[in-house]
């Protein structure tokens, strides 16, 4: 049985845990600099970096004696490696290279999206590749065939804004304050859907890919007009982003062939009413639906440690000059979407 560390510093969350090739999570901490970030309503890059580097050590200290293990026990460092913020990425993975050369152990370099794309299989041991993947977070939006460790083929993404940012901005009109997800979910439980006319951008579309600007921008002229409650204009949001998540994730079923299961992951999965929606377009096209649970959903290091337990499994490891990487796509060669920016 393989023991890994893994360490996650690519955003707002400083995390270290250690998993096993089994599934066991011996243990996890995560630091959270919500407070921080809070009066800026957003994070702010360098106060992030500088709360990674001041608390990554002593985290990871304390999950090796949280299980009880010494360094010497555990068999590779897994560190995200990118995408992010490059001042945190480069924190957490300069902290795993010590440790690696440290203590003689293989350093693996893990994609942080890569990360999520995995994290179902933590939880659930009878997910089975191929299977098709909803990537939905703060900084990301896309569709994804996984058909292996490092084997994507990307069939959709946004053209502009992610919905995890959509959710955040949205509540940022609303007042709700940092983070705004979490906070527009329970406010949206209140209201009513249909309340209020936003749109559905690129709903029907051929091409299976994403568009929340426009419906973010609806939400800012619906405050603005002072005529619909708070309430109402959260479930009024909610509601139209479920509408194109799952018009979107149906036409990108119908394009991606044979696969074992429906996935969501990342931030935004952690939302209830999304993830029934999810639930029931999959059972509509016979498969499985399967999502981490909420802990696993946001950044954490548990994922990467699976990572890494997933890519030593295949004799997979990275040599100590790896470089941090801003920018990491998990399919390279899928070709820009229409109209996309350079977030997409």
């Amino acid at each position: 049985m393989a023991v890994v560390l893994g360490i996650e510093s690519s955003c707002d969350e400083t995390a270290a845990a250690l998993v096993t090739s089994d599934r066991a999570i011996l243990a996890q901490r995560i630091a959270s600099q919500d407070d921080a970030h809070r009066p800026y309503g957003g994070v702010v890059p360098e106060i992030a970096a500088r709360a990674h580097a001041e608390r990554l050590t002593p985290l990871i200290e304390a999950t090796l004696a949280d299980a009880g293990m010494a360094l010497g026990a555990v068999d590779a460092i897994a560190a995200t490696a990118g995408p992010g913020l490059i001042g945190g990425v480069m924190v957490g993975l300069v902290t795993a290279k010590a440790l690696a050369l440290a203590g003689g152990k293989p350093l693996i370099a893990i994609n942080h999206l890569e990360g999520h794309a995995l994290s179902p299989r933590l939880a659930d041991a009878s997910l089975t590749y191929p299977y098709l993947l909803l990537l939905v977070s703060g900084g990301h939006c896309q569709i994804l065939r996984v058909d292996g460790v490092g084997r994507f083929r990307r069939l959709a993404t946004t053209i502009d804004d992610a919905l995890g940012e959509a959710f955040d901005k949205s509540a940022k009109v609303l007042g709700l304050g940092y983070p705004g997800g979490p906070a527009l979910e329970r406010l949206a439980a209140t209201g009513n859907p249909r309340a209020v006319p936003l749109p559905r951008p690129l709903r029907g579309h051929a091409e299976p890919h994403f568009s929340f600007a426009g419906l973010k921008s609806a939400v800012l002229r619906a405050k603005e007009s002072g005529e619909h409650a708070d309430a109402d204009i959260a479930a009024s949001f909610q509601q139209a982003a479920i509408d194109c998540l799952i018009d979107r994730t149906a036409r990108a079923l119908d394009a991606a062939g044979t696969v074992s299961a429906l996935v969501v992951a990342g931030g935004v999965a952690a939302n209830k009413p999304i993830r029934a929606a999810l639930e029931a377009l999959a059972s509509r096209h016979g498969l499985p639906f399967i999502a981490p649970p909420p802990m696993l959903c946001t950044d954490n290091a548990a994922m990467i440690a699976w990572a890494g337990v997933e890519r030593l499994a295949l004799g997979q490891n990275d040599p100590l000059d790896f470089v941090a990487r801003p920018r990491w796509p998990l399919d390279p060669e899928a070709e820009p979407a229409r109209g996309a920016g350079v977030k997409a």
